[in-house]
């Protein structure tokens, strides 16, 4: 579904990616790993055409998505979980995510918000709560069902879990499994090996912007592998 293949970037005359190569098969869930700084969030946002792609290519569905508008990209059905989440403060959860909203119809819009209070129960509980007002975890949730309300290919979640309480965690994993489970395509971004494995079909990790391993859970996990020692660097 989505292939980077040597994908070079740059922030104006500053290069800062250097080689990442990554694969996505269509219903798969791939992890991109690494320490802060080695390029993992510029990679996204080199995808989205935020950042200059200078060299390499990245196609989604076949189709060159380089030189392309950032809105454009979204429109294909890719759709971003960022770092910070961002939710609109002064609005309240139905609101944030029917502003979001590509469905037709009052009727679907409807449903498609109902399949989202049903992923995460804790947003049906605060439905009418100034999303502003929310601990970091709802709003976490509450930015992964704003992005499900795109209708997306493709679910893309910079640093998914990070900061937040370890029950928290586990229901963004469960809902992660549950998403994986009807067929949606995801790339995630975190820290946290033991449910990447469980639940990725392949990992990736960054090194100084640049792709240095990819390979199976099992590997990852072995805490002796190149891939450990990669992410102890």
């Amino acid at each position: 579904m989505l292939k980077l293949e040597n994908v070079t970037a740059s922030y104006g005359a500053v290069q800062v990616l250097f080689g990442v190569s990554l694969t996505l098969e269509k219903g798969s869930v791939t992890t991109l790993l690494g320490k802060n700084g080695m390029g993992k969030s510029t990679t996204v946002r080199t995808i989205f055409g935020l950042t200059d792609a200078i060299g390499g290519s990245i196609t989604f569905e076949g189709e060159s998505l380089i030189h392309q508008k950032t809105h454009k990209i979204a429109q294909r059905g890719i759709a971003l979980v960022p770092e910070g989440r961002q939710v609109f403060p002064t609005l309240d959860v139905i609101e944030n995510l029917v502003a979001t909203s590509r469905y037709r119809g009052a009727a679907r819009r409807r449903a498609a918000v109902d399949e989202i209070l049903n992923l995460f129960p804790r947003l049906a509980e605060r439905r009418t709560s100034f999303s502003g007002l929310l601990s970091g975890g709802e709003q976490q949730m509450l930015a992964i069902g704003r992005a499900l309300m795109t209708d997306p290919k493709l679910l893309i979640l910079d640093e998914a879990t990070e900061g937040l309480a370890p029950n928290i965690r586990r229901e963004i994993w469960a809902a992660l499994k549950r998403l994986k489970s009807e067929g949606m395509t995801i790339l995630v971004i975190d820290k946290s090996l033991k449910p990447l494995c469980r639940i990725g079909d392949q990992h990736s990790i960054l090194v100084k912007g640049k792709t240095a391993w990819t390979g199976l859970s099992a590997e990852l996990e072995d805490p002796s592998s190149e891939a450990r020692q990669l992410l102890a660097l």
